[in-house]
């Protein structure tokens, strides 16, 4: 798989450089886009149909056959597919091909039971380098960087997505993966990478560690930062710009649609362009699953439109966000998932307030003297569900401070968003760094 041909990068208009690695498909008309969703849906559905019994008995359920689907709209008639019907057809049971002609099996850790199981044939790699290539492209990175790579590699996606995309592309990858964080420091500096890869939570814990060695990763040659796996708040990009020097940009992907570059931002950072020409997307209100007009928050649904291997019917990704076909001044036409507030499945209920760690996360990150770590610990008194915020100072904060620290805290989570909290701050190292997705939320409430 050679790097792809970047000749037609771009033009200037409006002081703002239009660049594109797929000028075709990146710009296409949204007219001719949905006939491609529209053709491409057909020629998955049929591919779900034929091999797949699972999926061609919850077609027949529904009275329904690839046939009938004749307009985009029509998606909204067909069954959804949610993360435990992996784990209930382990491993193979969603599986449009035989184990024969896959290139590649990835999974989750499975911690709390079976894995999800995902596979790809050679054409899947191949498409999902091409997006990822494109994605990084959109983000600002260009043939000839260093990249440095510190998302996990095995059996997670992340870390190989990255690689194959940045060499489909011609970039140099440095295949770091997590951990070693003083060596991660060493060599970003030593071969004077342009680019870093990571999940956010990390390369906030890598700008930390440099800030104590002394190393100011601003003087760095890096300039470009591809961070997602994880939700993360305009907050924190700020704090991810101000202390590594570099433009944040957000990726989005899950191992169950293909894997990072589903989405990414470009270089004016307002919103993740969707790869309308590879995915359907949808939102939906995640109580009633009706699907709701362009602009309002909900759920993320997802429909794969190329894949082979394992092709997915409306997933339901359980993050919350919105949809704007509004164009970009990038020049792309393709959707822009607006940023990811959280997820479904991650929201408490505190007091009947719903509330996304984010939220609390936002909240933390403006206030003066608290360092970006921290957790959120959720136990149950007596009837009701009660938050604990745990965060950390910032070096030089003295231990008498932290009282008053932790009283505005609480004054500002209870006037921005409504609930009332116990704030601890604690010294700095207190609260355990990721090398991955960072564990935001610990919940200590009774299993039901």
């Amino acid at each position: 798989m050679g790097a792809i041909s970047t000749a037609e990068t771009g033009y200037r208009t409006g002081g703002l450089e239009r660049s594109f690695l797929h000028r075709e498909q990146e710009t296409m008309p949204r007219e001719r886009l949905a006939q491609l969703q529209l053709e491409r849906l057909r020629a998955m559905l049929q591919n779900a149909y034929d091999n797949v019994p699972v999926l061609r008995q919850r077609l027949q359920a529904k009275g329904l056959r690839p046939a009938d689907i004749r307009t985009l709209d029509d998606v909204a008639q067909l069954p959804f597919t949610v993360k435990t019907d992996l784990r209930d057809n382990y491993p193979f049971g969603l599986f449009a091909r035989p184990q024969g002609q896959l290139a590649r099996l990835h999974a989750s850790s499975g911690t709390t039971g079976k894995p999800t199981v995902v596979g790809y044939t050679h054409e899947d790699i191949n498409n999902w380098s091409d997006l990822m290539a494109r994605s990084m492209f959109a983000a600002g990175i260009r043939p000839g960087d260093v990249v440095h790579n510190a998302y996990g590699y095995g059996l997670f996606t992340g870390g190989l997505g990255a690689h194959y995309g940045a060499e489909r592309l011609g970039a140099v990858v440095v295949p770091m993966s997590g951990g070693s964080t003083e060596r991660q420091i060493a060599l970003i500096m030593d071969f004077k990478a342009r680019v870093l890869c990571a999940t956010p939570s990390y390369a906030l814990a890598i700008a930390e560690l440099a800030e104590q060695q002394g190393v100011d990763l601003r003087q760095s040659a890096l300039r470009v930062g591809l961070f997602g796996a994880e939700p993360w708040s305009a907050a924190m990009r700020r704090e991810i710009e101000s202390r590594i020097g570099v433009k944040a940009v957000d990726i989005y992907g899950l191992s169950e649609i293909m894997g990072p570059g589903v989405a990414c931002e470009c270089e004016c950072q307002d919103g993740l362009h969707g790869w309308e020409d590879h995915f359907l997307f949808e939102v939906i209100d995640p109580d009633t699953g009706r699907p709701l007009p362009e602009g309002e928050a909900g759920e993320l649904v997802i429909t794969t439109l190329t894949k082979q291997a394992l092709p997915m019917i409306r997933y339901r990704t359980r993050d919350i966000t919105r949809l704007t076909t509004q164009p970009c001044d990038c020049g792309r036409t393709h959707v822009r998932i607006l940023r990811i507030t959280g997820r479904n499945d991650d929201m408490l209920i505190i007091r009947g307030v719903n509330v996304y760690p984010s939220q609390i996360e936002a909240v933390l990150l403006t206030r003066p003297n608290l360092a970006p770590h921290y957790q959120l610990v959720v136990e149950r008194k007596g009837i009701l569900d009660q938050v604990r915020v745990e965060v950390e100072a910032l070096p030089g904060v003295s231990t008498q401070q932290f009282d008053a620290i932790a009283r505005d805290v609480t004054h500002h989570i209870k006037s921005m968003i409504g609930i009332s909290t116990d704030v601890t701050v604690q010294p700095v190292g207190s609260i355990p760094r990721s090398q991955g997705k960072a564990v935001r939320v610990r919940d200590l409430r009774p299993k039901q």
